[in-house]
């Protein structure tokens, strides 16, 4: 029992996604003044007593995900683009499934835990993972989200050790940091969670009034809480609602496009 996580050269199995990882790799690493290297995509084989499960993020085949253990999907490039199959990517959770091609993985498989815990917590995540566009940073990690970003973020946030964790030597896995930045990120607690904790009942709505202190330029501006439509915030012990800093430049970041994308699956 635990988890392997398995790499796979860029296109494996697949003439037309090697040679685009190759122009996109060559591309993106004159612009970083840097050496071209092999690009990977990853894979996971989760084993516990009910079975073995392929993790893996795909272009999506056809209409029987059910059949691949498909739990999540979403946009390839745009998000307008992904009302077309073709555009679309699935993410796997394949009971007794198999990773096309894995017979040319490299380095691989690398047993990351032998712990039956964190095999089953890496498990009930999948269905959980992000799933913006995929080649595009809607998020604001500094990296496109990409099938490298989904297995990272599942070992991260399963509590794996993924600073040990690192792509065959010579090669690199686009799209993995995006995923630690997201994995290794405090998950926000659910409203109730927050009231409960504070040995509070359940809380009456509120909104969000933005208040700017004329008295004190240098500040920044204020949010206070007043009641209306929205989750209430947990207020002070002197029953004031709770203020909170806004940072009005937070909210001004943006996806970039990626110069040339491609497909970090292995044309299954």
């Amino acid at each position: 029992m635990g988890v392997d996580l398995y790499w796979l050269p860029l296109g494996a199995g697949g003439h037309f996604v090697r040679l685009n990882g190759r122009v996109f790799e060559a591309f993106a690493a004159r612009l970083e003044r840097r050496p071209a290297k092999a690009l990977y995509h990853s894979a996971l084989i989760i084993s516990l007593p009910e079975g073995e499960f392929v993790i893996e993020q795909a272009p999506v085949r056809d209409g029987d995900g059910a059949l691949r253990g498909v739990v999540a999907e979403g946009a390839i490039g745009s998000r307008w683009a992904g009302s077309l199959r073709l555009f679309r990517y699935e993410i796997r959770r394949w009971r007794d499934g198999v990773i096309p091609d894995v017979d040319e993985a490299v380095d691989s498989p690398q047993r990351l835990t032998d712990d039956p815990r964190l095999a089953r917590r890496v498990l009930e995540l999948v269905p959980h993972v992000p799933t913006p566009v995929w080649g595009r940073d809607e998020l604001g990690t500094g990296e496109m989200w990409n099938s490298n970003s989904v297995i990272s973020w599942l070992l991260a946030r399963g509590g794996l050790d993924v600073e040990a964790v690192q792509p065959p030597a010579g090669g690199r896995a686009p799209g993995w940091g995006a995923g630690l930045v997201l994995g290794l990120a405090a998950p926000e607690p659910e409203a109730a969670d927050v009231a409960t904790e504070q040995g509070g009942a359940a809380a009456e709505p509120v909104a969000l009034r933005l208040e700017h202190v004329d008295d004190a330029p240098e500040r920044e501006p204020v949010v206070e809480l007043e009641p209306a439509h929205f989750e209430r915030h947990p207020q002070r012990a002197d029953d004031r609602p709770a203020a909170v800093a806004l940072d009005p430049l937070a909210h001004a970041r943006q996806g970039h496009d990626l110069p040339l994308p491609v497909e970090l699956g292995h044309g299954d």
